[in-house]
């Protein structure tokens, strides 16, 4: 099954700051879906007069919908007039009534998924009609808490800018829901939301109380207290929040504030809670083993800096310039592969912070070049966070292109300029180019027919870990050389 990024990729020619927005919105879909009590597909418009399902979820809070998975499925514009109309109105648009494959009844809301002004896709929330049945008290509270927050998603401001894509594993809505008005007080409290607080050692009545007030005083950390309450407070402002565990009489919770701004207008907050205490008890039992992990990670990190420090004391007694060239090379080449040992000795799992690690990388090259010479080296745009299989290959291949035009563009007649990597990262490719203002390029020279240590191993490396190409020319505006790397991520993880 295609992955959402690999549709996105196939299918759209989306930039990278909506890819990244649908993504941090699917990772709110479960709790979309459970709230609503709905299937929840997302929609693209791949042409004129079709659209592609990208996303598709269930609740697990009542029935489905469509029993068969809407992903890579095309419908017509024709037959889809509702998304249509979503996307030119930029407006929730709704069908009271419409039969699904089996002959299911459903009521229908197409929500347009705005972002920085523009329609990127549109949601559809299909919800079974229940015959003959009247809807609890917790089936209202939520229907009332899903309108919100897909209204926030028809103003573009669920969910906000700086949240992970990470999916969400918890707290979910089954889990314990707390609805608090704009004043900060309790409407609404499921009974899983009561009995975590009972177990914290809450007596009294959840509803109309300040929450707040009443959490602060049950937990034993005076600081978490004080954080937990600050985070509530903030969500009532409007102020996003991460999730927050607090222990309070031996339990475990795990909090979770979200705003409720549905076009501009404070409608109070969510808090999501979850008793984790068993689960936290498993955890420990995994944590030996993660700390193995990284701790292998630490000693590899300091083994490889062991090795170059002995590179770099070779290196200075020697007195034939060309071996201590290559010893520095040589050390360069080992402390960058240290750089990703020690990102990943404190780290959760093995993706990479490219960004982190290429401004720790930047100033090291920088050195390089000759005490006669000035130059700069910037970053432009972000590569953002990569497996180890793609990080570790692609730093060292930016490694090796930075100090070639550090070290061979500039000289004694041309001893000052600029190197500049331009990043431009989408769902279908990382495209990286790296440009200097320096002499230029010799004449005949060829980068596949280079014979150089370092030009060879970038060609290995794109050709063989990256699976992507490069290539190297003179700058169409101005002095200077051009190396262009292409780096494919569609199904690559």
């Amino acid at each position: 099954m295609s992955t959402l990024s690999d549709l996105l990729a196939e299918h759209t020619t989306l930039p990278g700051s909506a890819v990244a927005h649908l993504q941090r919105l699917v990772s709110e879909w479960q709790l979309l879906s459970d709230l609503s009590f709905s299937d929840v597909g997302m929609w693209v418009q791949v042409s004129a007069g079709r659209f592609l399902c990208v996303a598709h979820v269930r609740p697990t809070t009542g029935k489905t919908a469509w029993v068969d998975d809407l992903v890579s499925r095309v419908v017509s514009a024709k037959n889809y007039p509702a998304a249509t109309l979503a996307r030119s109105e930029q407006r929730i648009t709704t069908e009271p009534e419409v039969e699904l494959p089996g002959g299911v009844l459903a009521r229908r809301a197409v929500v347009p998924v705005l972002h920085e002004g523009t329609v990127i896709a549109v949601m559809n929330r299909d919800t079974v009609i229940a015959q003959g049945r009247q809807s609890s008290g917790l089936e209202l509270a939520y229907r009332e808490a899903a309108d919100d927050l897909f209204q926030m998603v028809a103003d573009g401001s669920f969910p906000p800018p700086g949240q992970s894509s990470e999916i969400l594993t918890g707290p979910r809505a089954g889990d314990g829901l707390v609805r608090l008005n704009a004043a900060g007080l309790v409407t609404y409290a499921s009974p899983n939301a009561v009995s975590s607080y009972h177990r914290m050692g809450l007596q009294d009545a959840l509803v109309d109380a300040d929450l707040t007030a009443r959490t602060r005083k049950l937990i034993s950390d005076p600081f978490d207290g004080a954080e937990l309450a600050a985070r509530i407070a903030g969500a009532l402002q409007g102020r996003q929040a991460l999730r927050m565990e607090v222990e309070a009489r031996g339990t475990t919770v795990l909090f979770r504030s979200l705003p409720l701004r549905p076009q501009q207008r404070n409608a109070g907050a969510l808090v999501l809670l979850r008793d984790v205490t068993e689960v936290r008890r498993r955890d420990r039992a995994l944590l030996s083993k993660d700390a193995t992990i990284r701790e292998i990670h630490h000693r590899v990190k300091n083994n490889l800096q062991t090795v170059a420090a002995l590179l770099r004391l070779q290196a200075r007694r020697s007195d034939q310039p060309a071996v201590q060239r290559a010893l520095s090379q040589s050390t360069r080449r080992v402390t960058t592969i240290a750089m990703i040992h020690e990102t990943l000795s404190t780290s959760a799992d093995d993706r990479v912070d490219l960004d982190h690690i290429v401004d720790r990388l930047v100033p090291m090259l920088s050195q390089v070049a000759a005490a006669e010479t000035s130059v700069s080296v910037r970053r432009v745009g972000s590569f953002g966070v990569l497996n180890t299989e793609l990080a570790t290959p692609m730093v060292m291949v930016l490694a090796e292109v930075v100090q070639n035009a550090v070290q061979h563009a500039f000289s004694a007649d041309h001893p000052g300029g600029s190197v500049t990597l331009t990043v431009d990262r989408s769902a279908k490719s990382l495209d990286v180019v790296v440009a200097d203002d320096g002499a230029g390029m010799p004449i005949g020279f060829s980068l596949e027919k280079a014979t150089g240590l370092g030009l060879q191993i970038v060609r290995t490396l794109v050709d063989a870990e990256l699976r992507g190409s490069i290539s190297m020319r003179p700058r169409e505006h101005g002095e200077g050389t051009e190396v262009t790397l292409h780096v494919p991520l569609l199904h690559r993880g």
